[in-house]
């Protein structure tokens, strides 16, 4: 059978995609129009009005690209819910994102994340940090993000890759150049009702064919249901993730401008909190929206030639005619929700930290947003041509290059963050050599790792999330050794404990009630 998805479709399918089209330009329209003249504040924050759903959508809708959705189903079918953990355990760092990072970001006013290191440490760091994060967001959301979707949309449409990053970059661009981060968190919103509903009745639909809950559970491995697998396990032992995952973790979910953005554009800090902690919720939703697809494929199709087949399988095999345009829909909308979250970034980063600071100080804020907005259309010009480059390269699975990639682009960025927040006493010199040198160190080891030394031929490497864990204890030592022998130390602002703003006891609330919830479910998911 034909994993062509366009051979499958009906008259109905175009119909579907055709109005969704319509509607999401309609709201991407309208919130930008409501706007005419458009500030730095309504272009990269949204004027600072984002409530909690928003929030927690917009976050869930950078978070979950169309790679997640192939790799978790392809995972499922592979191995069972491992890979859960890598939305479930990510609730700790969204904790720490929520109490510890938000305050002083907001406490800041600050609009990116160089802008807040550069309030520590100077012009030098905010400079260096500046443009690792365009490095960061041009090739780990953008260049990454384009290519998984354009494979998956020459998996559904079979047109050559060059059509398809073009025109997923076209519209994903869109909404970023019209309306700035206020448009794309009220698609956002949209999209992932969406993408909740389609994903829900795909797994509906395959419960129904195995035969129900209690007929999956016993079809399948018993180790399928476990989070936590024997330290024996190739693939993903429990240290491996323990210690491993964090460390991406803390520089993707409290860093990472994409995904910091949304909070910092919150109308309150309590909104900001309460948005993060809704996240958390939505990721549970990772399991019977993503990773089950794959485990109903592997009782339904046992002998798949490549698991990587298994989301597309369970599309064209049990949607009826009328539904496959929903799921082209979807999987072009958590597309477009990754780009352009990404594009905006890209665009605040190059016109706030880069642009108004560096190259024309005297900017009008109408300049600052013209530059912000041309920054979008050279971030997709080099995402098609970088997503065309990552082509040409195969070999390892998908999900696994891009946790590799970012599992190398972490160590420094975590141990940096989490060192300004936690120990006063580090120092400048500490912190512009970890984000050189030990970035150039850390990514040298990745390159080795990937290309001239790979796991595969030669033994001696550990996990690579363990030696994503590794790289960040020695770049933490480093830092603090550094520190500590810096002569030049001048004290930096501290952060007054007393001016943040107090955790309010509803969002204490929720997030001890999501904490049980957590426990509870890793209690469930083991031990079978």
């Amino acid at each position: 059978m034909g994993n062509n998805l366009l051979g499958h479709l009906s008259p109905w399918d175009y119909a579907i995609v055709a109005a969704y089209v319509v509607i999401l330009v309609g709201i991407g329209y309208r919130a930008s129009a409501s706007k005419k003249e458009q500030t730095e504040d309504s272009q990269f924050l949204a004027s600072k009005s984002l409530g909690w759903a928003s929030i927690g959508f917009n976050m869930w809708g950078t978070n979950v690209g169309p790679s997640m959705l192939l790799a978790f189903a392809s995972i499922g079918y592979s191995t069972g819910i491992v890979a859960v953990n890598f939305e479930w355990y990510a609730f700790v760092f969204l904790l720490l994102l929520a109490t510890v990072f938000a305050p002083r970001y907001l406490a800041a006013r600050v609009s990116t994340m160089p802008g807040f290191m550069g309030q520590q440490y100077g012009g030098s760091t905010q400079n260096i940090l500046a443009w690792y994060a365009l490095i960061k967001i041009l090739i780990s959301w953008l260049s990454l993000g384009l290519f998984s979707g354009g494979v998956l949309v020459r998996q559904i449409l079979g047109i050559p890759m060059w059509q398809s990053v073009i025109v997923l970059v076209l519209f994903a661009g869109f909404f970023t150049f019209a309306g700035g981060l206020k448009a794309i968190a009220k698609v956002n919103v949209f999209q992932m009702l969406l993408l909740i509903g389609v994903s829900l009745t795909l797994t509906v639909i395959g419960v129904l064919k195995v035969g129900g809950l209690s007929q999956l559970w016993h079809s399948v491995p018993g180790h399928y249901w476990n989070l936590v697998q024997p330290s024996s396990d190739p693939k993903y032992p429990w240290y491996a993730i323990l210690l491993g995952y964090p460390v991406s973790a803390v520089a993707f979910f409290c860093t990472d401008q994409a995904m910091v953005q949304s909070v910092l554009g919150a109308r309150s800090l309590e909104q900001g909190q309460l948005g993060v902690n809704f996240i958390g919720w939505l990721k549970i939703l990772s399991l019977p929206l993503f990773i089950l697809t794959g485990v109903l494929c592997y009782v339904l199709f046992p002998n798949l030639a490549d698991p990587n087949q298994a989301y597309m399988t369970m599309v064209t095999s049990l949607f009826p005619a009328g539904l496959k345009g929903l799921v082209i829909v979807v999987l072009i909308a958590v597309l477009v929700g990754t780009i352009s979250s990404s594009l905006n970034a890209l665009s605040t980063v190059f016109a706030l930290d880069v642009y108004a600071r560096n190259i024309n100080p005297e900017a009008s804020e109408k300049d600052v947003v013209r530059v912000g907005r041309l920054t979008v259309l050279v971030g997709c010009a080099f995402a098609v041509l970088m997503a065309l480059a990552i082509d040409a390269v195969k070999g390892l699975n998908l999900f696994d290059v891009f946790q590799a990639v970012l599992g190398f682009i972490a160590p420094p960025l975590s141990a940096v963050f989490l060192l300004t927040v936690f120990w006063p006493r580090t120092t400048r010199r500490a912190v512009n050599a970890i984000l050189s040198v030990g970035s150039a160190f850390s990514l040298g080891v990745g390159v080795v790792y990937l290309w001239i030394l790979p796991p595969s031929e030669y033994a001696f490497w550990p996990h690579y999330l363990v030696l994503s864990f590794l790289l960040f204890a020695l770049l933490l030592v480093a830092a603090a050794v550094i520190s500590l022998l810096d002569g030049s130390h001048q004290p930096r602002p501290a952060f007054d404990r007393t001016a943040l703003p107090a955790t309010t006891p509803r969002v204490k609330l929720l997030w001890a009630a999501l904490a049980v919830v957590m426990v509870a479910l890793y209690l469930v998911f083991n031990g079978h």
